[in-house]
Parts: C-alpha cells; sequence; structure tokens
C-alpha cells in the first residue's frame, strides 16, 4: 500500500485522541457551519452592499476625480489588520467609504481624465458576481465546459476582430503585463532561445513601450539580451528603416536578432507603430513580432481604427486590455497568438493529479495555454456586458472618444495664441 503521510499522521491522531476525536470533529462542524449563512442573511448583506453601491453610482457625478488629502489621519487605524474579533458590515460599508472610496482616484469619475482604464460598467460587476457565487472553475475543459467554451468564444470573437484565421488561441489574462509576460515566453520557446543563446540576443523596441515589457523581459530570464531602442519619427513611431538596418548590422557582429515589439496605441502619446512595415521585416530576417495593443486593439470595432492598424493580422501575437477599449473593471487582459501550436508549447505540462483532463476534452483548456491553473472565471465579466447589449454599443464608445479627441484637438488649435 501507497504511503501518504497526512492520512498517516491523521491516523495518528485518530489514534492518541480515540473517542475525542468525534467530539472534536462536531465542535468544529457546528462553528464552521456559521461560514454557510442562511438565506434571509444573504438576504439582508445583499440589500445593505447594494444600498451602498447604489449610493456610489448615483454620487459619481459629484464626487472627486481624485482625493488627495485624509488618507494618512487613517494610517494608524486597525481596520485593514486581520484579527480575530469581527465587524457588523454596516461598520464595515462605513470605513471602507471613508479608507478606500473616498481616497485617491476614482477611475469611474467623470472628472477622471489622467489615465487609460475606465470606471467599469455595471453589468461586468454582475458577470462577476455570477462568476464567483456558482465559481466555476475555468481552468479545465472537464471540471466545466461552459465556463471554457465561453471563455474560448471570447478569444474566438477577439482574435476574428484582429483578422486572424483559424489557428490562432489566446487567454483571457489578468491585464496586460501578464499577456505581455505570456507573449515573450511565448516567442523565446518559438525561437528556441536558450540560455546559451541569450547573451547573443537581441530585443528591438521602443521608448514608447509599456514598463511591464521591461519586467516581462527580466522574468523570462532574457535580461541578458541586448534590448535596442529603436529611433521614433516625429509622431513617437518606430521607424522602420531604422530597425532594419539595425538588425543587419546586429547580424554582421554576431549577434542574433529575434523579437520585435511594437506598439498599437502606447501609453505615453497613443502612437501606432507602422505594422506593416514591420511585419514585412520580421518575416524577412525570421523574427517573432509581438504587438502590444492593449490601449488601441479594440479600436479595430471602428473603421478609423482598421486604417490605422492595417497589418495587425500580421503580428505573430496581440496583446488587449478590456480594462481599456471595453470599460471592463480592472483585471481584464488578452493574450493571442497567430500559431496556437507556440502558445500551447510554451505553457502546457502534464502532471498525476491532472491525468483526467484529457479523457472528455473537447477544446483545449485555458490551463494549457497560460501559467495559470487556478483562476478566476474572468470570461463572465466580459461575456456578459456583450450579450445584454451587443457590439455596437461598444463601437459607438470608442468611436465617440475618437469624436471627442478631435474635438479636443480642434479646440486647442483654436485657442492657440
Amino acid at each position: 500500500m501507497a504511503n501518504f503521510p497526512f492520512v498517516n499522521s491523521i491516523n495518528n491522531i485518530e489514534l492518541n485522541l480515540k473517542d475525542d476525536l468525534i467530539d472534536l470533529i462536531k465542535k468544529n462542524e457546528t462553528r464552521s457551519r456559521s461560514l454557510d449563512i442562511a438565506p434571509t442573511d444573504r438576504k439582508v448583506l445583499l440589500e445593505k452592499v447594494n444600498a451602498y453601491t447604489e449610493e456610489f453610482l448615483t454620487n459619481l457625478g459629484i464626487l472627486k476625480a481624485y482625493e488627495g488629502k485624509g488618507y494618512d489621519k487613517f494610517k494608524e487605524d486597525q481596520f485593514f489588520e486581520i484579527r480575530e474579533d469581527t465587524l457588523r458590515v454596516d461598520q464595515i460599508l462605513s470605513l471602507l467609504k471613508t479608507r478606500i472610496d473616498q481616497v485617491g482616484l476614482n477611475p469611474a469619475s467623470p472628472g477622471h481624465l489622467g489615465y487609460i482604464p475606465g470606471g467599469g460598467i455595471f453589468e461586468a460587476a454582475v458577470g462577476d458576481y455570477i462568476a464567483a457565487v456558482t465559481n466555476r472553475y475555468a481552468g479545465v475543459f472537464f471540471a466545466s465546459p461552459g465556463a471554457v467554451r465561453m471563455e474560448n468564444a471570447l478569444i474566438d470573437w477577439a482574435g476574428r476582430l484582429m483578422g486572424y484565421k483559424n489557428n490562432f488561441a489566446g487567454n483571457l489574462t489578468s491585464g496586460g503585463s501578464i499577456a505581455n509576460l505570456i507573449a515573450i515566453s511565448t516567442a523565446r520557446h518559438a525561437k528556441d532561445i536558450t540560455s546559451k543563446l541569450v547573451a547573443q540576443s537581441v530585443i528591438y523596441t521602443t521608448q514608447q513601450s509599456h514598463h511591464s515589457i521591461q519586467k516581462a523581459i527580466k522574468i523570462c530570464g532574457l535580461e541578458e539580451c541586448t534590448i535596442r531602442f529603436v529611433d521614433l519619427d516625429e509622431n513617437y513611431r518606430l521607424t522602420p528603416e531604422v530597425l532594419e538596418k539595425q538588425i543587419i548590422e546586429d547580424q554582421k557582429q554576431g549577434l542574433h536578432p529575434f523579437l520585435i515589439i511594437a506598439n498599437a496605441g502606447s501609453t505615453d502619446t497613443g502612437a501606432i507603430d507602422p505594422i506593416q512595415q514591420i511585419a514585412v521585416i520580421a518575416n524577412k530576417y525570421d523574427l517573432w513580432l509581438h504587438l502590444d495593443a492593449a490601449y488601441g486593439g479594440f479600436f479595430m470595432l471602428s473603421e478609423y481604427g482598421k486604417q490605422k492598424m492595417k497589418g495587425i493580422e500580421l503580428a505573430d501575437s496581440i496583446i488587449l486590455d478590456p480594462h481599456k477599449g471595453m470599460f471592463i473593471p480592472y483585471g481584464s487582459g488578452i493574450i493571442l497568438v497567430k500559431n496556437k501550436k507556440y502558445l500551447l508549447e510554451a505553457n502546457n505540462y502534464e502532471a498525476n493529479y491532472m491525468q483526467d483532463i484529457k479523457d472528455h476534452q473537447e477544446e483545449y483548456s485555458p490551463s494549457e495555454l497560460s501559467p495559470e491553473l487556478s483562476k478566476h472565471f474572468r470570461g463572465m465579466r466580459l461575456w456578459l456586458p456583450l450579450k445584454l447589449h451587443g457590439i455596437d454599443v461598444f463601437r459607438a464608445c470608442l468611436e465617440e472618444k475618437l469624436g471627442l479627441a478631435a474635438y479636443f484637438n480642434r479646440m486647442v488649435k483654436k485657442t492657440r495664441v
């Protein structure tokens, strides 16, 4: 018989406690059942939380976009500390208001213009609530076929929106940072950058790239690569001619160029690199082209975006942020890889405790296509708003933002002295 240390230790407890073990179980069972609250208590809790959130939403028009004062007077209190004592829900909500929701940046405020992510739409929060209460495990197909199908359907929609065809794959992530990490890890595997090859390998990007790119390079063990920051043109876009010249020079020096990281809507300026020209260079010299479209990608819903991002489908990998272009709450990213083979090879792993996942699998599972095994059922927060509203309203929102930007530009030019 196999030796299981944990089971053996439990048996030892049983031998030591004898009949007292049953009493111990019953005592702890009674206490632990308080975690399963009664329907009437659930109703009261939800009513109070709903009243709190409704007050927040109703007052958005008068709440400050940023409150930089007052937080210091709470830093000595013990509200956030985890201790043995408890608080009533009314106390907790009151303290949340003063300690969190009335201090710092309020992304949902109509006066919030400082950063890209929006305040989040209500139906996405409802989707998160449903996902958390039902607690479906969306990591592997056999555990929740419906949840996996939902998330895969969102990946399929996003990929086809970018112009990918039938062989792509992807994953819903916590945001653009993890999506970039997965993309760069996949590029390393696809181009077979072994540890011996890292020091002579070259990555090309620009000073407009998001800082998560540098973090991902470090985490992926590529920090010893040569990082080339290619010159920008007057519109803060990567210059293809300079890129190609640098690749040729690096090859002459015995280096190994393998990755280009371009932008489709940079964080600082919204710059869109000349994707088609860069893709031609990447193909010519056999480099992986990764496109950070976290900011700009969903503008592909508009005709303007399609014109500006011509050639986006030529990228080997693309990242998108629904918590930017789709107005979903923080914690929503997408990684797309044109050839699913590379994403699968970079992330798939087999373990004894996961041996049953292949028995009833009809689609790839998210756990096979990302570093995550345990994961939040993220699909519901994006799928529910899309099903309730349709796609066109999101297109209208994005086109409105383009119109507002054009109007702002026009008015600034008029007021120049």
